[in-house]
């Protein structure tokens, strides 16, 4: 029986909180080792993970989430590819600039559930205006790159921390240029845990975090701000300007669309908890967990992770993020082997304010 997460039952979920996933989908399934015919079990949030999952050609990703317009926003995605080429997608989504999204709209909406038809008709200004932009949590960031960040750095210091140079220059560049009093300060209050749960997340996802928020945000930023990752990260570009700067996530790009449009049926959504799918599904090969043991106490912690590990195959991995909670499977399993942790190795992870991606795997 799936044990709930008591203070998370009376969170609102009836609105978008993530319209894009902010976690690194290139780790993810580099190092989950997604096979041909596997069946993949993720987190939904936005579906651009769970959509990633399917380049590799797995027989089946079922995308779980309690919040249902999370998942009415990953059947949206999902639908979008089925209908509209690669060109129309980023332009529906909000990628690049259009006025013609109601017509593409008409198209994607013909095969959408009843229930997900009726809550973007009812909501098809967010659709009109640029979807990727409108979950709150996007509107957070936004606030910070277009309304905070012009006080601390003026638009050329922020297009030359982009700028291609070395790891010496960009290194000296943060120092000199980058960390002045200012943004130590601001950016400590904007990333605070009253601030970050008050206007971008929720106080309840937050329960679980002990010490100064901002603090720890602020020296995982410093260290990614300081390194030449900076200059190619989707997700450090938005939450500095407000948009993705034409490097597009993993399901979107050029080479993959066709593979994951050819493999669109092979997305199933969810509603509910990852213990929930089992009883429909049996078991799976590939877990992508993103941070959920972040909203748990420590005991739903150990029972989640003894669920999740009876719902492995022999073989099965695991792979999720902790932000600002430690929460390791392995450290709680006698059947789970610790895999890899980029917490103690240098390896890039877009997601550069997690605290470390983790990979288990079951003996």
């Amino acid at each position: 029986m799936t044990q709930k997460i008591q203070h998370l039952e009376k969170v609102s979920h009836d609105y978008i909180r993530y319209a894009n996933v902010w976690e690194d989908a290139d780790l993810l399934v580099e190092k989950l080792g997604i096979r041909e015919d596997d069946k993949v079990l993720s987190i939904a949030s936005a579906g651009d993970n769970a959509l990633a999952c399917l380049v590799k050609n797995p027989s089946i990703v079922v995308a779980v989430d309690l919040n249902k317009p999370q998942l009415y926003l990953t059947e949206l995605r999902r639908e979008a590819i089925r209908h509209l080429t690669r060109e129309e997608c980023l332009v529906f989504l909000g990628f690049e600039a259009s006025e013609s999204r109601q017509e593409m709209y008409d198209r994607v909406s013909r095969t959408l559930t009843p229930d997900c038809k009726a809550y973007w008709d009812a909501n098809i200004e967010v659709i009109l205006v640029g979807l990727i932009h409108q979950g709150k949590f996007e509107k957070y960031l936004s606030l910070f790159a277009k309304k905070l960040l012009p006080w601390i750095h003026k638009k050329e210091t922020i297009l030359a921390l982009f700028a291609e140079k070395s790891q010496a220059e960009q290194q000296e560049f943060y120092e000199q240029k980058w960390n002045t009093w200012k943004w130590r300060a601001l950016f400590k209050i904007f990333f605070s845990k009253t601030v970050m749960g008050r206007l971008g997340r929720d106080p309840a996802f937050l329960k679980q975090v002990e010490g100064s928020v901002g603090t720890l945000i602020y020296q995982k930023a410093g260290r990614h701000l300081s390194s030449t990752g900076a200059q190619r990260n989707q997700i450090l570009r938005y939450c500095l300007t407000g948009s993705f700067g034409g490097i597009l996530p993993l399901y979107l790009r050029r080479e993959n669309y066709q593979i994951i449009k050819d493999n669109i049926d092979n997305l199933h959504l969810v509603e509910g908890y990852v213990q929930d799918v089992e009883a429909k599904y049996g078991k799976f090969d590939r877990f992508n967990l993103s941070n959920i043991f972040e909203y748990m106490c420590d005991d739903v912690f150990a029972s989640t992770t003894r669920s999740l590990v009876d719902m492995g195959n022999s073989g099965a991995t695991y792979g999720y993020w902790n932000l600002l909670v430690p929460r390791v499977m392995s450290d709680r399993s006698k059947n789970l082997d610790s895999k890899f942790r980029n917490g103690e190795r240098e390896e890039y992870d877009a997601g550069f304010f997690y605290k470390e991606f983790i990979l288990d795997q079951k003996r």
